[in-house]
């Protein structure tokens, strides 16, 4: 039974038009009491209702902000408790204040993710609701968003949820053969158990299917963008980015430092990674630089490889060429615009030629091909319809792989193990299944999903 009323600031700080404070616990109506002032008390108004009025200090009587404050009434709130949300203006100072005076009256400062925590807690989501709802919070595109917007409503739960039915069920009728074995409960044989095993494995395998572009929608593609100095390397990123994000010169070793930005490339999100130009260098700080961009080199699930094609292959390009080779590499072939230089065997002895693209990036030439040649790499040339059940979280793929195990362990056994041997597999698999959604889940395991949620969510 959860005692205390939590507080916290839901919005972030800075100036804006509107702040918002939110307060939920069995006294978080009593808690605004004291320094809410209207014509209605909080306590005097209905669920789901809005008052206008003033938050005061109530020892001086001096007034902190003119607010809207909202009263939601357990159990119709998303904590399950009474949940108290105050509309401030938006700025440092005033919710500031007024987040002080809610603390010195008996609320306490919420925990990361403490208030989503408490809706778990409460029965009102379970746990891939609550995981949904961080990246719902993080989504870097559309499709993200969608597929995060569908597990916050259930879809992927509710297949988790018929899955463990459909197991149960199989578990009763093995409990029903071993203690009673003089009935034959509906023919229950090994036969029956493989199939029902069979048809679980293939449900798993369907939530699987698309498991590696949910991770991908999730957390996007570790992108780096290489190359020597003034092949277009920043302007590559300035182009798929839409916004000057790096400086762009003539000069080369302009790029010191790692750039980070996320992009939506053809609707696959791309952590890009703009390097330095690696090159020989005697400046101090370049070579940082380069340095910094060999690590980066080192992370990336994905290299976009900027070749100038006016100037002949570098002796430094024919070196990362080797370097390459177990890495999922697009060369971009620049400054299509200019007479070409280099002897295009040189590349294609390396690289398909599905993986070159020839570019203009100063022209704004390429970049539709660019995007189908990363959808066909990372998508087999197509994203799944939003209507797929898309599995993107880690831990998720990881219990599911785990149950699918179990069964294929339980399957292989109704040759020749006794049925109440291949119940310990059945039920290894309904427990993996359970700790998905939040079934039976350690408190370790669950303070260290909230701790990365944002304080006031």
């Amino acid at each position: 039974m959860i005692s205390d009323t939590i507080a916290a600031i839901s919005t972030p700080l800075g100036e804006g038009g509107i702040a918002m404070i939110r307060i939920s616990g069995p006294e978080a109506v009593s808690i605004a009491d004291t320094i809410f002032y209207a014509k209605q008390k909080a306590s005097d108004m209905k669920t789901h209702t809005v008052q206008y009025g003033y938050i005061k200090e109530s020892d001086t009587g001096l007034k902190v902000d003119e607010v809207l404050l909202t009263v939601m009434l357990a159990p119709r709130s998303f904590t399950k408790e009474n949940v108290v949300e105050i509309s401030c203006h938006g700025g440092l100072i005033a919710v500031k204040k007024t987040l002080e005076l809610l603390l010195l009256n008996g609320a306490r400062l919420a925990e990361p993710g403490e208030f989503t925590k408490r809706a778990f807690l409460n029965g009102r989501i379970d746990l891939t609701q609550a995981e949904a709802v961080i990246d719902l919070i993080r989504s870097k595109s559309d499709r993200a968003y969608s597929v995060a917007m569908k597990q916050v409503e259930g879809s992927l739960s509710d297949k988790i949820v018929n899955l463990r039915k459909l197991l149960i069920e199989l578990m009763a009728h093995i409990e029903v053969n071993i203690d009673y074995p003089e009935h034959d409960v509906e023919e229950l044989t090994y036969k029956y158990i493989a199939d029902k095993c069979s048809q679980a494995i293939l449900i798993i395998d369907e939530l699987l299917k698309n498991a590696n572009q949910g991770k991908i929608l999730r957390e996007g593609i570790v992108t780096a963008i290489i190359g020597r100095p003034n092949v277009g390397k920043s302007s590559l990123l300035n182009l798929l980015a839409r916004e000057n994000k790096a400086i762009v010169t003539d000069i080369p070793g302009t790029t010191r430092d790692v750039i980070e930005e996320y992009v939506t490339v053809g609707g696959v999100p791309l952590k890009l990674l703009d390097t330095a130009g690696l090159r020989e260098t005697s400046d101090v700080v370049e070579k940082i630089g380069v340095e910094r961009s060999k690590e980066s080199l080192k992370d990336a699930e994905l290299v976009l490889f900027v070749i100038n094609q006016n100037e002949p292959i570098h002796d430094d390009e024919i070196k990362l060429f080797h370097e390459l080779k177990n890495k999922q590499v697009i060369v971009v072939l620049n400054k299509t615009d200019l007479p070409n230089k280099i002897e295009l065997n040189q590349l294609t002895n390396q690289f398909t030629e599905e993986q070159i693209v020839k570019m203009s990036i100063k022209n704004d030439q390429g970049q539709s091909e660019l995007e189908k040649v990363i959808a066909n790499m990372f998508f087999n040339g197509k994203i799944e319809s939003t209507d797929s059940s898309y599995v993107s979280n880690v831990r998720h793929i990881h219990l599911l792989n785990k149950a699918k195990r179990s069964l294929e362990e339980a399957l292989k056994g109704t040759h020749d193990i006794p049925i109440d041997m291949l119940q310990i597999d059945i039920r290894n698999a309904w427990e993996d299944l359970g700790e998905v959604i939040g079934d039976a889940v350690s408190e370790s395991l669950i303070d260290q999903i909230f701790s990365q949620f944002c304080l006031g969510k």
